[in-house]
This record gives C-alpha cells, sequence and structure tokens, in this order.
C-alpha cells in the first residue's frame, strides 16, 4: 500500500495484519508528512508479527521506519515496544502519532453458535464489560486485526471499523469500548544513524516544540533515588510529562525509570538536566525525541473527578469517607 508524499520510497513496518491500528497510524503519519512537507515519503507499508520484528527490520536497515504502539489511554503504556526501544541500540523514536481508539465487534456472515470474544489483550481489557455481557470466553490474539482476519463461525471478533469491509465481516456492534475517548500514541522508528538527518529536516520545517523519552538508570539505589531525578527536572524548570518504571532484566531490585518530558534534549533546561544526571552517576539514554503534536498525556485542564481510580479521597472529602479511602 502507497501513501503519496514528498520523498519517494520510505518504507514503513508496522504490527500487522493489514486493519490494525497501528496500521492507521502509519497511514496517517505519511499524510501528515505529505500536507506539512516534512520527510515521510511515498509510504510502503509491511506489516509484521510482532513489534520485535518490526525493530528487527528497522535495525538490520531493510524499512527505513518502523510504527509501534507505545501507550494507550486505558490501558497505559505496551510494555514489548517500551522494553525493544530499551534494549535496542541502533533505533530510536522520530516521531508520534496520536489516534482515537473505537471498538467494532464483529462476526462473519452465517456465523454459528458464538462461543469466543476475540481481540489483542488491550482491547479485550479496554472492552470488558462488553466481553461479559456476551457471557462467552475471551481470545487473545496477536492484533485486533488478527483477531478480525482469523475470526472463525463461533467467533465475535473486535477492532477498527476498517476490518469490516477488509475480512468481509458483519457488524455485530459498534463501539464496545468501556470508555468514550480513548487514545493510543504511536511512536515512529528509525535507525540512530538516521535520525540527525530526519529531525533536521522537521525542523527545518518549522518545528519548535519537541517531547523527549529519556532512560535513567541509576548507579546506586536507596532511600531518595526517585526524588533526585525528579527534583533535577523541577529544579530546571522542565515538565515531566511520563514516568514508568521497568525491571533491569535479572537484576532484582534494580530498575530503570523512563521518562517523557516536554523539551529537546539541545534545550537550555534540557541541557542542565542531562548534566545533573550524569553528575550524579546515572547511565542516560535517549529513546525518542519527537515534534509535540496534540495533547495526548498534556497538563492542559482540570482532572475529570470520575476518572481517577473507584475508592480515591481528595481534600473534600472527611470523616469515615476519608478514613476508609486512606485506611486510617
Amino acid at each position: 500500500m502507497t501513501v503519496p508524499g514528498t520523498e519517494r520510497g520510505t518504507r514503513a513496518a508496522y504490527l500487522g495484519p493489514e486493519g490494525t491500528f497501528t496500521h492507521q497510524a502509519a497511514l496517517d503519519w505519511a499524510r501528515l508528512h505529505a500536507t506539512t512537507g516534512e520527510p515521510a515519503g511515498d509510504l510502503s507499508a509491511e506489516p509484521l508479527d510482532t513489534v520485535k520484528d518490526v525493530h528487527d527490520v528497522v535495525a538490520a536497515g531493510r524499512a527505513d521506519v518502523g510504527v509501534v504502539a507505545i501507550e494507550s489511554s486505558v490501558e497505559g503504556y505496551v510494555v514489548p515496544s517500551l522494553d525493544a526501544l530499551l534494549s535496542s541500540a541502533d533505533v530510536v523514536a522520530v516521531d508520534e502519532v496520536a489516534l482515537d481508539v473505537s471498538f467494532d465487534a464483529f462476526v462473519r456472515p452465517g456465523h454459528g453458535e458464538l462461543t469466543e470474544v476475540s481481540a489483542h489483550p488491550h482491547g479485550l481489557a479496554q472492552c470488558a464489560g462488553f466481553v461479559t455481557s456476551t457471557g462467552l470466553g475471551s481470545a487473545p490474539a496477536s492484533s485486533n486485526a488478527a483477531a478480525c482476519r482469523d475470526a472463525g463461525p463461533g467467533t465475535i471478533a473486535l477492532g477498527p471499523t476498517i476490518c469490516g469491509e477488509l475480512y468481509g465481516l458483519e457488524t455485530y456492534a459498534k463501539a464496545v469500548e468501556d470508555f468514550r475517548g480513548g487514545r493510543t500514541r504511536f511512536l515512529v522508528l528509525t535507525r540512530r544513524s538516521a535520525a540527525e538527518g530526519r529531525l533536521t529536516r522537521s525542523r527545518d520545517a518549522g518545528v519548535t516544540a519537541w517531547r523527549t523519552m529519556l532512560a535513567i538508570t541509576p548507579a546506586v539505589t536507596g532511600p531518595g533515588v526517585l526524588a533526585r531525578i525528579t527534583a533535577a527536572f523541577g529544579d530546571r524548570g522542565v515538565n515531566m510529562s511520563s514516568l514508568i518504571t521497568r525491571p533491569l532484566k535479572a537484576q532484582q531490585g534494580k530498575y530503570v525509570f523512563v521518562v517523557t518530558f516536554d523539551e529537546a534534549p539541545w534545550d537550555q533546561g534540557a541541557r542542565e538536566v542531562l548534566s545533573d544526571l550524569l553528575s550524579a552517576g546515572d547511565a542516560l539514554k535517549t529513546l525518542g525525541l519527537f515534534p509535540a503534536r496534540g495533547s495526548f498525556g498534556a497538563l492542559d485542564g482540570v482532572l475529570d473527578p470520575d476518572h481517577v481510580p473507584v475508592g480515591s479521597v481528595s481534600s473534600k472529602d472527611s470523616g469515615p469517607v476519608r478514613d476508609r479511602g486512606l485506611l486510617w
């Protein structure tokens, strides 16, 4: 599948098969760059079986870019994508795409007795209420599109609307997700050796607002380590919009902190933060640097109290309610 762009011949790999949200993100990325004049190209999009496969073909130079999901506003970070970035010496994120995510339920024409609901594990989690209401068992699939492609006569498959026509399915129900307005963020990956050129062209195209993903591995762990790291950003006035912890492989009690902050590494505040962390003995690795588009994860409004964890208490609560919520 080819999407006209401004720089011919861009080879993109994505988590397949055709019809995944990741496929849609790859197409949206190409269309965005075709209209802004930034580097994308006539996109040749190749579906692959796993996130690791996407990273491997990018690292080996068999694809110019790879597209993988990194964060859902409902289910959080996509661990395989995050761990693949952490473990790769040659792949880095240089752009991102955010999609509104909605799931339709599909069945085969003339289907038999329905026995299961199939989707990617994140899809099943995002549609848990619907799955429960059917009274059927759940069947995890490698992707939502794969669930639709491989749906048997007894299967309800959950996936993007595009999958109905793509795989000859009938719509059983529309918009079956538990939370309306969910979004997923996708990263566009390339080789580190090609990253500087792509980032330079983005800057030349007028990009001025950036987001950086940084892996921080403390040399020494103990009380106050995380406080020291977060204070480094606060002291320099750099907004940290996300923080996630991943264990170091085969190192019990040792962790790497992955933070996303709202500057580029060459900005003054970020340079000071990086210098502070290096001086403290931390090991640093930039996992991604990309233009800041949209408001995914942005601190641009008041928190909707309907979306905090059930049973939370706040300053407006008192007496037994507050005591019970805090287990006093």
